[in-house]
Parts: structure tokens; sequence; C-alpha cells
């Protein structure tokens, strides 16, 4: 459980990569995330969801300055690690010990010539955290033990393990530095649905028995439902609701979040038949040439004219309850 003190804030963060345009000397960028802000507290897990190519991996990534930010301010625990306004960008080597983050593909982030022992050790060494090779061995080995690993795997190499115990290398890597915040970019999504929970349930426990801070990346909004306290959904690099996760999940207010959640699955026969489902028309919109307004307007069935012309802003609906739709203005 969060203790409501502010760990990580983020302020009108946006993120353009830029791409050749038709003509020569033509710039373009693609608006991956578009001034998105939002808290993240001390010891709560932040889920967020939305369909693929919305933003997701790339707000994570931007967040812990995987990539530099293209204008907005992050703050973490109270200081300032960019600010575009006050041209702020502190060097990440110390922040790297406290800001971690675990790959959606294990199997493409773990080094092919570097044994697990080398993998999980290499931070540790980059930091100085070990005196001698007894106790760098010793920490390897309680890592991997933290993870469900046994010790004579510190002596493989990746191609030797199944997807699952990939993803456990990959969160032993991330725990080595001891961080307090990690970014978990969809880190099941590639795999089996019976390692899905073990891994999330050891997220859990490494969560409570170490206090750390998670931001939880998934296009499963079951399973952020699950594992988060709190909840925001992004749609074309922006957040249209954000909200704790059973009143987000019951009360949905905004229609883009409303349709996501109408799309899952319920075991209940009973209950799917008398289900309504929300069917979007259309396509995602670019994010090289997103639409005027709100972005959501080409496949919402309640948009107007305002919604074409003016874009929403994320407001308070009711007490920690956020969304970004005209049709809520009182």
């Amino acid at each position: 459980m969060s203790d409501q003190r502010v760990l990580l804030q983020i302020e009108n963060l946006k993120k353009y990569f830029p791409v050749k345009g038709d003509r020569m000397f033509e710039k373009k960028y693609v608006q991956a995330v578009e001034s998105v802000s939002f808290s993240i507290y001390r010891g709560e897990t932040l889920g967020i969801v939305g369909e693929s190519g919305c933003g997701k991996t790339t707000l994570g990534r931007t967040i812990i300055r995987l990539y530099e930010p293209t204008s907005g301010r992050i703050v973490y625990d109270g200081t300032p690690i960019y600010d575009s306004e006050q041209k702020i960008a502190v060097n990440m080597l110390p922040y790297r010990r406290k800001m971690q983050i675990i790959f959606q593909d294990p199997s493409a982030s773990l080094d092919p010539r570097m044994t697990v022992g080398e993998i999980v050790g290499e931070a540790l060494d980059i930091h100085g955290l070990c005196q001698g090779k007894t106790e760098r061995r010793d920490r390897i080995n309680s890592l991997l033990d933290e993870v469900g690993l046994n010790t004579e795997h510190a002596n493989r190499f990746p191609h030797e393990f199944s997807g699952g115990q990939q993803q456990r290398v990959g969160i032993a890597r991330a725990l080595a530095v001891e961080p307090e915040f990690i970014v978990c970019d969809e880190p099941i999504s590639a795999l089996d649905v019976s390692i899905q929970s073990q891994v999330v349930n050891m997220l859990e426990d490494l969560q409570n028995e170490k206090h750390l801070t998670y931001l939880f990346i998934a296009h499963d909004i079951s399973v952020v439902r699950h594992i988060s306290n709190r909840i925001g959904v992004m749609y074309l690099g922006q957040m249209v609701e954000l909200a704790e996760s059973y009143e987000l999940c019951s009360h949905p207010v905004h229609p883009y979040t409303q349709s996501l959640l109408s799309a899952v699955p319920i075991p209940d026969p009973d209950v799917t038949r008398e289900r309504q489902r929300i069917l979007l028309e259309g396509e995602i919109p670019s994010p090289l040439n997103p639409p005027s307004g709100c972005r959501f307007h080409t496949r919402c069935p309640y948009a107007t004219d305002r919604c074409r012309q003016e874009q929403p802003i994320l407001k308070e609906q009711s007490p920690g309850h956020f969304a970004a739709c005209h049709l809520l203005d009182k």
C-alpha cells in the first residue's frame, strides 16, 4: 500500500520522435507522448493501459530517461531530474540505482554472449556495490534465489532458459541495485498464461518485502486491475482517465475506458450474454498527424463539434477520479 508521499511527479511530459518528411529537409514528428501529467505515490502500483501504439512503453522509458523527453518536467523524490523550462537534465547515473526497468521481451533484453551471473552482476560492478568476488557471487546467488532460480543458473546463457525464466533473470537484474522505483514494461505479455500469474505474484511479494514502487504497463486491463492501486488509461499519447483501480473498473466515465472494459472477458456465460459490448469503429489515427481537438473524437460515438475543435483537459470528476472529456463538463 502507498503512504501518500509523492515519489515521482510528471508534468506536461512530451516525447516526439523525428522522422523524414515527404520533401527534402522537411521534418515531421511522431507525437508518442503528449502533455501527460500525474503523480506516483511511494509504495503504490500505478497501472497504465491502452491499445498497442498508444505510447505506454514510450512513457515509461521517458520517465526514467532511457528516452530523453522533448519537454516537460520530471521530479523524483522532490528533486527535478528533468525540466525543459529551467534547462535541467541531471546526470542519471546516481538515479539508475533508484529507478530501474523490466523489459517486455526478456530474450531481446538479455545479452546472449553473457552468462546470467554476468548479466545480473554487471550493475553491481558499475555502481561498485560489492567489495570482492566472494561478496559479488553471494549477492548474485541471493538475487537469483529471490526470483525463484537456482545458484547453478548463474553459469548458464539466456538461450538455455524458458521465457518465464528469462524474465526472472530480467527481474533479478533490475533488483540488483536495490531500486525504489521500477517500470514494469509489459513484463508478462510474452509469457504463457500459467507463468503470468507466477510472475505477477512474485512482483507483488517483492514489492511488499522491499517496499518498491511500480509503474505497471500492460494492455490486459484484467491483470492491471489485479495488481494496481490506481490505473491510468492512455489513448494516442494522452492520458484520458485516471482513478483508483476499483473505481475506474466499476465506474468508468470516459467513452474509451468504457469500451476497453466492455471487451474484458467474463467467465460467466449468463453475464456475457446480457452484457453490452461497445464497439469502436475506425482505426487509431496516426501519431504523425493526430486529429485536432479530442484525439478520440474520430472513433467516439458521442463526439460533438466541440470535441472536434477543442482539446479536453484532464479534470477531477469525483474525488481521485480524473478524466478528459467534454461530455463530462458540468
